[in-house]
């Protein structure tokens, strides 16, 4: 069975706290912190476990948030595989004000990543990658990282017969499309930034997924739509894949259920549209959990016998 390592360049140790009423110039009494880890790959690799498949996560770690998040990522059991980083990673803080019910967030920019410590995850994923494994580039790129590292990272999984899935926004998203990718997943808000356009309707959408696959190294695409569910493309077919109506509590982490969800049908030996279908529940059941909980098996399987059923 092929081997699953993602990748988090720019993870998070997320603290979440409340208080009664955000007052301005007022020592305000919080309640205990609960904290818990986040990151496109991470959250991946937490998926993954919770529906009983394996993978090795890679991921930056550097300072005493570092130190907190390698400590809570083998608190799950997850196999892991930090690279030291001089600066602190980063940190994320919410606050729900039970007043009002109302949460506020505060992010601080991530950590200031050297050449050499980016070039060292280069190192390792050459040395890690066999044929036929499957690599998850999720999230953001830290600072100090080229914006066309993804690039760099589909020669190796090229040299090395794996195969990239890729997950990202921001300064890495557009570089990104020039890698050799088997498969990409960008939301309908990336996508139209891939496409160079404002927004994408859906009398244009397969006609713009087709010309994305025309002019790129890409395999399969596949465009998450929230509620609406998924666009699965390839050279050879275009196909919607609705999303079952759930009682949403959050969308926080969706996107990454939904590529490991995808990620595990392939292990397992799915078709694409299987895979897309597994993928959706994945979202789905996400939305179902409040926090950042993810999502649950038992409702995934649920979900994608629905789906399996009805569409």
């Amino acid at each position: 069975m092929p081997k699953i390592i993602t990748l988090t360049m720019n993870p998070v140790v997320q603290k979440d706290t409340a208080v009664a009423g955000i007052i301005p110039n007022t020592k305000l009494r919080c309640d205990p912190p609960v904290y818990d880890i986040g990151g496109g790959g991470i959250n991946v690799s937490r998926v993954l476990k919770e529906l009983g498949s394996p993978s090795l996560c890679m991921h930056l770690s550097g300072g005493s948030t570092g130190d907190h998040l390698r400590q809570m990522i083998a608190m799950r059991e997850i196999t892991q595989k930090a690279i030291s980083i001089e600066d602190r990673t980063r940190d994320y803080l919410s606050v729900t004000d039970t007043l009002t019910n109302l949460q506020y967030r505060f992010g601080v920019p991530g950590p200031h990543v050297q050449k050499q410590e980016w070039e060292k995850v280069l190192t390792q994923l050459q040395e890690s990658l066999q044929k036929g494994d499957i690599l998850v580039a999720s999230g953001k790129l830290p600072q100090g990282v080229p914006s066309d590292f993804y690039i760099r990272v589909s020669k190796i999984t090229d040299k090395n017969g794996a195969k990239l899935i890729i997950d990202t926004s921001g300064d890495a998203l557009l570089p990104s499309k020039k890698a050799s990718i088997f498969m990409m997943k960008p939301n309908l808000k990336e996508f139209s930034i891939l496409m160079g356009v404002e927004s994408i309707s859906a009398l244009h959408l397969d006609s713009l997924a087709k010309k994305f696959l025309t002019q790129n190294k890409c395999e399969v695409l596949v465009i998450s739509l929230g509620a609406k569910g998924a666009l699965l493309a390839t050279k050879e077919f275009v196909e919607y894949i609705p999303s079952p109506v759930v009682h949403q509590k959050t969308t926080i982490g969706t996107g990454d259920s939904m590529v490991a969800g995808m990620v595990y049908s392939l292990v397992q030996g799915k078709s694409l549209r299987e895979m897309v279908h597994y993928g959706v529940a994945c979202g789905a059941a996400a939305t179902m959990r409040s926090g950042t909980q993810f999502c649950n098996k038992y409702e995934v399987e649920d979900l994608y016998e629905w789906l399996k059923k009805n569409c």
